[in-house]
């Protein structure tokens, strides 16, 4: 089973979204385990003070260190102990996620995923408590809680037991370095546009043969990277 903490100051913002889906199932089938954890609860002052106004000056707050090494140490334990979960801040500065990384936290015991808010966090927290810095993607969001569940949600549906069919996950756009091509469903033609025939042939042969052609191609049209990836890793092996 798969342990993740989040640590937020909207934690009311992961209620619906934990029971519902691919999250929900993993958690009913025993697979995942989510706590959330509101940041405030680990201040120490009347006010629960989570940030502050940075040093050197400059537009917006910084979230404080003490609260964040505090809940991070409380919920993953110290910085270079053995056994320490994974924590990851959620940052425009990080790595892009990928799926890749979703795949190597898939097979994680626990990991703390630490959402980020205003124009970011103390450095000390990074230097002292953080083992990886994530991003979704380049564009600017509120706050880390959005991202945090893209992981999960990312995360969950590759843990054992979740998917019906778990051969969905290889064949899904990412699963085997490709953009999933046109998927098709009854009725055969719609407003006059016709399911290709390979589809309604029953060879199956053609059908993985037509379905490996379109993933190469949309791929080759909207993510030649992804492409070039591809095939310098299979010349490589």
């Amino acid at each position: 089973m798969l342990r993740i903490d989040v640590v937020t100051i909207f934690p009311a913002l992961f209620e619906a979204f934990l029971g519902e889906s691919m999250v929900g199932i993993a958690g009913g089938a025993g697979a995942l385990e989510v706590g959330v954890h509101d940041l405030r609860g680990f201040t120490s002052d009347r006010h629960r003070t989570v940030d502050d106004a940075p040093y050197g000056g400059g537009p917006g707050m910084v979230m404080k260190p003490e609260p964040l090494v505090a809940a991070i140490e409380a919920l993953a334990g110290p910085k270079g102990e053995g056994r320490r979960g994974r924590v990851i801040l959620l940052s425009p500065q990080g790595e892009r996620l990928d799926q890749v990384h979703v795949e190597q936290m898939a097979l994680a015991s626990h990991l703390v995923l630490v959402c980020g808010r205003y124009e970011g966090v103390d450095q000390r927290v990074i230097d002292l408590a953080v083992d990886e810095e994530i991003s979704i993607g380049d564009y600017v969001l509120s706050g880390g809680e959005v991202p945090a569940m893209v992981m999960i949600e990312a995360v969950a549906r590759l843990l054992p037991g979740v998917l019906g069919n778990p051969a969905s996950a290889g064949s899904d756009s990412f699963g085997h370095g490709l953009l999933e091509g046109p998927q098709y469903t009854r009725p055969a033609v719609f407003r006059g546009l016709a399911v290709p025939d390979v589809l309604l042939s029953g060879n199956h042969a053609a059908v993985d043969r037509w379905r490996d052609g379109q993933a190469h191609e949309i791929t080759r049209r909207r993510r030649p990277d992804l492409l070039r990836r591809k095939e310098k890793k299979e010349e490589a092996q």
